[in-house]
């Protein structure tokens, strides 16, 4: 049998053991569209920007301003009457994401607000990964948003596009999520959401669509190895890879523009059963002061 690296946490190695029990080996030159950085077992945090860019022989941007998730909205491929339909200030969020600020209210399932809790203790604390809020309350300018793009040395062009979301407070990592567009098997273009952990990580693709107000909504809603979803990928003691798909979990993003103003809404359902929702109010910041 198969097993994980041993010189790692423990909490750690249980859980990649459960993956290559339940989940499956694969091999890189089939999953390509679902492959990315994997994080080291002392920790992600802060320290894993600097690791991938020197890891990949990277540079980081120091531009501040007009940095997005996506480098265009033509990345997605979506039909011309959806893109004409789509947003234009949601379009505007995703090319230039630096340039806004967000405002956060959190509501957990109080079914599910303990596995929160345990996540926390066991893992998101340690690791300086996946650190949700817990309380249920508006967090008014509590987060700090910040792209940070790794370019080529030579060309200057964006590589690795990176989300990292901290409490001002602390400056203790929240999220450090890699975001790229990727082509699953049956030719639709998603985004990605990459978030390492130890020997491994936690992807979520998104498959896009926009609604019927200009909202651009982002579904994890597939059914198998090959759609939208939820993935935790590792790396074991012999370097294969594994997957574990879990089709329970689902996560929804709807971003929709009313006056202006760009606000968020994404849902985290396990087993049909919503477990938690992040309201995001979104403001464009004054880039002539950042």
């Amino acid at each position: 049998m198969e097993i994980p690296a041993f010189k790692q946490n423990l909490q750690d190695w249980i859980t990649q053991q459960w993956v290559i029990l339940f989940g499956k080996r694969i091999q890189p030159k089939d999953k390509l569209w679902l492959l990315g950085p994997f994080g080291d077992t002392n920790g992600i945090g802060l320290k894993f920007i600097k690791q991938l860019a020197q890891h990949e022989g990277l540079i980081i941007d120091k531009k501040q301003i007009d940095k997005g998730l996506l480098n265009s909205i033509d990345q997605l491929h979506l039909t011309e009457s959806a893109l004409n339909h789509l947003s234009k200030d949601v379009i505007d969020f995703y090319e230039n994401t630096s340039n806004y600020k967000f405002d956060l209210k959190v509501k957990w399932n109080p079914l599910f607000k303990v596995f929160g809790y345990a996540l926390k203790f066991l893992f998101s604390n340690r690791i300086e990964q996946l650190n949700i809020p817990m309380n249920n309350t508006k967090a008014s300018g509590v987060l700090s948003s910040e792209i940070i793009h790794l370019l080529d040395k030579n060309s200057k062009t964006v590589k690795r596009t990176i989300w990292l979301r901290t409490f001002k407070a602390s400056n203790q990592v929240v999220y450090s999520g890699i975001y790229e567009v990727c082509t699953i098997p049956n030719g639709q273009p998603c985004i990605k959401a990459i978030f390492p952990l130890p020997n491994g990580s936690a992807t979520v693709i998104l498959e896009p669509k926009v609604g019927k107000n200009g909202e651009l909504i982002l579904n994890s809603s597939g059914q198998t190895i090959g759609d939208s979803g939820f993935y935790f990928l590792l790396k074991d003691a012999k370097g294969n890879l594994w997957t574990k798909f879990i089709k329970s979990f689902k996560d929804k993003l709807v971003v929709s523009s009313e006056n202006e103003n760009v606000k968020a809404v994404q849902t985290l359902t396990l087993w049909n059963l919503k477990v938690l929702e992040f309201q995001y109010a979104i403001k464009k910041i004054n880039c002539d002061q950042a």
